[in-house]
């Protein structure tokens, strides 16, 4: 049984910095192309970050560029997303994915993932 659980969330201050991790369990991550998404309330799933099955490639929305990153630990099976420089709207439930299939791009819609976390609570505080 496959199972992504995300982890990290929290509250923290405007500008502040935050860290989640995704945890595999029942695949092995490294065959897959591992995403994150958040939904705020009221608003769309959006496409953060993807990371490419050797690790070797990345994808960014253009909203975070540069304040995110994306990585992977493939000993642990985990996919990490460090978060800096958070602003107030971006308070959401952030959701990691999982891609199986062969792509010759990084998917960036929510349809190309297979697998999903239940996600993890991010609050920003003004």
């Amino acid at each position: 049984q496959v199972q992504l659980v995300e982890s990290g969330g929290g509250l923290v201050q405007a500008g502040g910095s935050l860290r989640l991790s995704c945890a595999a369990s029942g695949l092995t991550s490294r065959v897959y192309i591992m995403g994150w998404f958040r939904q705020a309330p009221g608003k769309e799933r959006e496409f953060l970050a993807a990371i490419s099955r050797s690790g070797a490639s990345t994808s960014y929305a253009d909203s975070v560029k540069g304040r995110f990153t994306i990585s992977r630990d493939y000993a642990k099976n985990t996919v990490y997303l460090q978060m800096n420089s958070l602003k107030f709207e971006e308070t959401a439930i952030y959701y990691c994915a999982a891609d199986r299939t062969i792509r010759q791009a990084i998917g960036v819609e929510g349809n190309d993932y297979d697998y999903w976390g239940q996600g993890t609570q991010v609050t920003v505080s003004s």
